[in-house]
């Protein structure tokens, strides 16, 4: 498995991981109208506009054939105002890659480069219902902020957990 920084070339198989892995992470948290509907042509583009972004940091996961399985980002929200804090926007995989070590690799790199832009602090939000969430709290992420919010017509609560020493994590 090779992790590496994401390319413009690279947008359309992050697209399809970002869609089907939204299908079957969220297969029994969104209605599945929602789910069918996901685009991989506007996924393609919205991840185009991702990795163009010198503030965002976007990183694939690939097999040694080059398919893409996974990927993640990091960067931070326009809504962060806390000084030297960074956010973990996105880390999927395809469901049968999970539970391989990928996303700690993945997670791993994200906070060297947070580190390196001299972030202390950093944040990612998750749903309550979403099993990845243990994931995080695994690798020393503390529960920081819950809220409801509302998506594809359902009420949810939406998690924001925090890491406040990036240096023990990447011990």
């Amino acid at each position: 498995m090779k992790i590496r920084k994401a390319v413009i070339s690279d947008a359309a198989g992050i697209a399809k991981v970002h869609v089907d892995s939204w299908r079957t992470t969220y297969r029994k948290i969104l209605p599945e109208s929602f789910l069918n509907n996901l685009s991989y042509e506007k996924r393609t583009e919205l991840w185009k506009n991702n990795i163009a972004r010198e503030d965002n940091y976007v990183l694939v996961a690939e097999t040694d054939e080059g398919e893409i399985v996974g990927f993640a980002d990091c960067g931070k929200r326009e809504d962060n105002h806390v000084p030297n804090s960074g956010d973990i926007t996105s880390i999927y995989l395809l469901q049968e890659y999970q539970g391989k070590g990928i996303g700690i690799k993945l997670l791993n790199q994200l906070f060297q480069h947070l580190q390196q832009l001299g972030y202390k602090k950093v944040f990612v939000e998750v749903l309550e219902a979403n099993s990845s969430r243990y994931f995080y709290e695994r690798y020393g992420a503390t529960l920081a902020k819950t809220e409801k919010i509302k998506m594809a017509g359902v009420e949810l609560n939406l998690l924001t957990y925090e890491w406040n020493d990036l240096g023990k994590v990447l011990a």
